[in-house]
């Protein structure tokens, strides 16, 4: 049977599937019950100095994106950090740390960029037993006047020194958490990495408004009348939150790099993508928002499934494995040539192949008067529209043609060779060297 334990710079947890800083982890009760449901760790939610409390909102919170069934796709939130004592977070802290000594503990900590802060309170939640501490350096939507969350996490030289300074006030593991309100998330990721933290995390929520209110004209979550933007997070950013991944895990200068995946971690295929994308473990919250913290013991038994399935003793023999497989699209095999097939079987003759096809696409697939969809092959370029606005999982599939073989739309023999962008006749660079 596969070990899911893992071992994330240095820290071991029963399992990959830690719960994201968030509202989940604001106190003891919740992360008490989320290691008892079988959570492997947990990033408390984000620290601040002591002081005046935080102040939130008094009212909603959250705002949503959801599919036609209703399902949630997607969560903004304005809500800030902590709005709890700093000294009753560490008592809280020290008694789970203490009662779940196998799991994983980590501080989220945002504080003002300057160094005397950070260097005050990372001994002092050291003190409690966590095993490592989050940099928060993404919030986007509140605490930027004082120099925190994005408005650090935007500037790499402002994470570079933040991080350096976090280094030498502890020995423990330094995660630095990225915003992905960012042009281009390695440099942020190199900024990290030069500031010595040993670890990335990513990502963290989006700048957002997720709609508006057309009968009180205010973005929604709304306060007496108004509304702000906030931070997007669940299913729906998951795909950004993947190539932002990939492109660290690939990129020369830090690949390598421990990366915990955050962001639309739903099921334990989706943390075995992250996963295989380079991320060590990866951190939910959304899924545990709206199931409840038992969907962790989905997670685990589906990836344990999966991992005997394909002979993976333990998360070490998959991790990173697809990153090979991420490249540029210049690089991208121009002789291989697919087609797409219906199975008139599985066919319900919906008509929604024809109908995207026709109305935006290539005019590829055609409709007999008794609805029999069949694909042109002299129109097919397998752009695989068809395939996706299919309701009928494997009723339209992508035929590769072989080497030999002739490609009705060109009129050209498929090639068994490999050949690319860059010496493709028709790239001027390419001709140009030539």
């Amino acid at each position: 049977m596969a070990d899911l334990t893992t071992t994330f710079c240095g820290i071991t947890s029963p399992n990959p599937f830690w719960l994201a800083s968030a509202p989940p982890t604001d106190k003891e009760y919740n992360v008490r019950r989320a290691f008892e449901a079988g959570w492997g760790g947990a990033v408390w939610k984000t620290l601040g100095m002591e002081g005046p409390p935080i102040v939130n909102v008094n009212g909603p919170r959250y705002g949503a994106i959801w599919g036609a069934d209703r399902r949630l796709l997607g969560l903004n939130n304005i809500e800030l950090i902590t709005d709890r004592p700093l000294e009753i977070n560490l008592e809280e802290m020290t008694r789970i740390k203490r009662d779940f000594p196998e799991h994983a503990l980590i501080a989220s900590v945002m504080v003002p960029c300057e160094e005397q802060a950070w260097k005050d309170i990372l001994p002092r939640i050291a003190e409690t037993g966590c095993d490592g501490f989050e940099l928060n350096f993404g919030c986007p939507h509140g605490m930027a006047e004082r120099g925190m969350g994005s408005a650090v996490g935007q500037v790499p030289e402002y994470i570079e020194m933040v991080a350096r300074w976090c280094k030498e006030a502890t020995d423990l593991p330094v995660i630095v958490k990225l915003t992905p309100n960012i042009t281009n998330i390695l440099y942020p990721a190199e900024a990290a990495l030069r500031g010595g933290a040993d670890a990335v995390s990513l990502i963290n929520t989006i700048n957002s408004i997720t709609s508006v209110n057309l009968d009180t004209m205010a973005p929604e979550p709304t306060i007496d009348g108004k509304g702000t933007h906030g931070g997007y997070c669940g299913p729906a950013v998951k795909p950004i939150a993947l190539n932002m991944v990939a492109e660290i895990a690939r990129h020369p200068e830090t690949r390598g790099m421990p990366i915990s995946g955050i962001g639309g971690i739903t099921t334990w295929r989706d943390a075995a993508e992250f996963m295989a994308l380079g991320a060590g473990n990866v951190q939910v919250c959304t899924a545990a928002m709206t199931y409840g913290f038992k969907i962790v013991q989905e997670m685990i038994s589906g990836l344990s499934q999966w991992m005997d399935e394909q002979g993976h003793q333990s998360t070490a023999d998959f991790i990173g494995s697809a990153v090979p497989n991420v490249t540029d699209w210049q690089y991208l095999n121009l002789n291989h040539v697919t087609k797409a097939r219906i199975d008139q079987d599985a066919c319900i003759k919906c008509g929604r192949c024809y109908a995207a096809c026709e109305d935006t696409s290539h005019q590829a697939i055609t409709m007999s008067p008794d609805r029999v969809f069949e694909v042109q092959d002299d129109e097919c370029v397998a752009c695989n529209l068809c395939v996706n606005v299919c309701p009928v999982e494997n009723c339209i599939t992508m035929e590769t043609l072989t080497p030999g073989m002739v490609d009705a739309r060109t009129g050209k023999v498929v090639e068994a060779d490999y050949g690319n962008w860059t010496t493709h006749p028709n790239n001027p660079s390419a001709a140009a060297a030539e």
